[in-house]
């Protein structure tokens, strides 16, 4: 009998040259989405301020400022409903295709507002904005999840980096400008560039064939997954557009806060992973709601006109604090996984720290006294992020990120609704500047309790978790005693559900005497054709 030849396989065939070479397009890989996340993400949270009011004198006279900036301000809403679906659709795909729809997107919605002459249209581009700005942080998630922890790390200092910088960032082209237009289109050149490394990266993420999806398929759970995240987002999305329409500040505080509480209860119950989860939801709502709003209103506040030292003299205090962040970021990679908790609670404290000394510090006339607030908001929130998402699984983490915008928006909401109120009564000019500063103070002691509440919270529910935990376990070493020999179910492994089939059962029945017969272990069911193969068998 003649026996065919065996075939080598690839990595034999291959040899050392072809082993070279797949680690040298693995590491061009890790280098060009690395350079991905640094140019893309900043340009995804770059669509988020609302800039339209800045150049409100240069819109035509036929078009209304107030319906113009509600359609400028659709942008975030939009991201906050993409996200979920995002996240959704990343858990069955990989993420490089979805990384380049969503830039191109973004690309086509900035290329396509030099040709807006009507509100409607500069809504149209917006909501395109925020939808592809929500398809690019959440696929830029992904694809750092595939590679290693350092990439993540760069991640969550570029996140923090962005956050701080968007507003300076969207109001930098606004200078000595002649058209309200370059708002739909702040930065063409970088959108250019990220494309040219989106396109790089899919070709060589091609090549290498890497690449997991996290999650599996279609299955009960998942749906309900999908409808605990997008119904949060449906509510505030619907809030924000809401109180765009003459509602009073008292109520869009009120409406901002209930918002945020009910954000920090669908973290404490519906976080994926359990108590496990909890720290990556909990970290990215907290960041979400004081960063990006906080920056926004010191941005304003230290521009030239209100006596600060402008745009110009923020940017070193700026790049010194988004610095100093991403090496925070990646020296707190460093850290064992035991220490990720303490990291992530660490960071919180600085960030609150970041807020007393908003308070404390600013306004300033120059802009050196900003390098510590901004340097203590930026290393926060990067360190924060790291340590929840290092030992967090995929699912936690998109559940965290749908979390974040909503977030946002509602700190956002709270923000603005506290400094209306603060400005309501200005009738002079000083009078104005007084409201803005006191508005900021008290956004920064709101804004640093919640981020306390938050830490509190979770370091309860964690304690809380290892109590019953502790209690679970003993429960089932004394069971186990108590049946005298008997293997308890806890020590003879992971129980599996059984249900019982209809009709009589097979074998002989047992007959009048009393006899003693050794425990019937029962077989598992065999697995159906229709299960999922990620998730075992789905229930209806």
């Amino acid at each position: 009998m003649a026996v065919p030849p065996v075939q080598p396989t690839r990595a034999v065939a291959t040899g050392p040259t072809g082993l070279v070479r797949t680690l040298r397009v693995s590491l061009m890989l890790d280098v060009v989405l690395g350079l991905l996340v640094a140019v893309a993400l900043p340009l995804a949270i770059l669509a988020i301020p609302n800039t339209i009011s800045v150049v409100a004198a240069l819109l035509p006279p036929d078009v209304s400022q107030i319906e113009m900036i509600r359609a400028h301000g659709m942008a975030l809403p939009a991201m906050v409903l993409t996200v979920p679906l995002a996240a959704m659709a990343l858990r069955r795909v990989r993420a490089a295709p979805i990384l380049v729809a969503g830039l191109a997107l973004l690309a086509f919605a900035d290329a396509a507002g030099g040709y807006a002459a009507s509100t409607t249209v500069v809504g149209v581009l917006r909501v395109l904005h925020g939808i592809g700005a929500g398809l690019l942080v959440s696929a830029t998630l992904v694809a750092v999840w595939e590679r290693s922890r350092l990439l993540r790390a760069v991640w969550a200092g570029v996140l923090a980096a962005s956050l701080l910088t968007a507003q300076a960032l969207a109001l930098w082209p606004l200078d000595e400008v002649d058209s309200w237009k370059v708002t739909l289109q702040p930065y063409p050149i970088l959108t250019g560039v990220a494309l040219v490394l989106a396109a790089l990266y899919l070709v060589l993420w091609r090549r290498s064939g890497e690449g997991v999806v996290i999650g599996s398929g279609r299955t009960a759970s998942s749906r309900g997954r999908l409808l605990t995240e997008a119904l949060p987002a449906v509510g505030i999305a619907a809030l924000a557009v809401g109180s765009t329409f003459d509602w009073s500040p008292g109520l869009v505080v009120l409406a901002a806060s209930l918002s945020i509480l009910a954000l920090l209860g669908l973290a404490s119950v519906g976080a994926v992973d359990g108590v496990a989860g909890r720290a990556p939801a909990y970290t990215m709502l907290a960041v979400g709601v004081v960063i990006l709003p906080t920056a926004a209103q010191v941005t304003y506040i230290e521009l030239g006109g209100l006596g600060g030292p402008g745009l110009s003299g923020l940017w070193p205090a700026f790049t010194i604090a988004g610095v100093a962040g991403l090496l925070a970021a990646v020296l707190a990679n460093r850290l064992g996984d035991g220490a990720m908790p303490v990291v992530t609670a660490g960071g919180l404290v600085v960030v609150v720290a970041g807020l007393c000394a908003v308070r404390l510090l600013l306004p300033a006339s120059g802009g050196l006294m900003l390098i510590l607030p901004f340097v203590l908001l930026a290393v926060g929130a990067s360190v924060a992020l790291t340590g929840a998402l290092r030992p967090a699984g995929g699912g936690a983490a998109l559940f965290a990120l749908s979390l974040f915008f909503p977030a946002v928006l509602g700190g956002f909401l709270l923000g603005s609704g506290i400094q209306v109120a603060r400005l309501k009564e200005a009738t002079t000019p000083q009078a104005l500047v007084d409201g803005f500063v006191g508005a900021l103070h008290l956004w920064a002691l709101v804004g640093g309790g919640l981020v306390v509440a938050v830490i509190a919270l979770g370091a309860a529910l964690v304690r809380l978790s290892s109590a019953a935990t502790a209690d679970t376990t003993a429960a089932s070493v004394a069971a186990g005693a108590a049946r005298e020999g008997s293997p308890s179910w806890s020590e003879a492994g992971p129980e599996r559900e059984w249900r019982p089939e209809p009709g009589p059962r097979p074998g002989p029945r047992p007959g009048p005497e009393k006899t003693t017969a050794p425990p019937v272990v029962v077989p598992p069911p065999a697995p159906s054709p229709e299960d999922d193969p990620g998730n075992g068998p789905v229930h209806p």
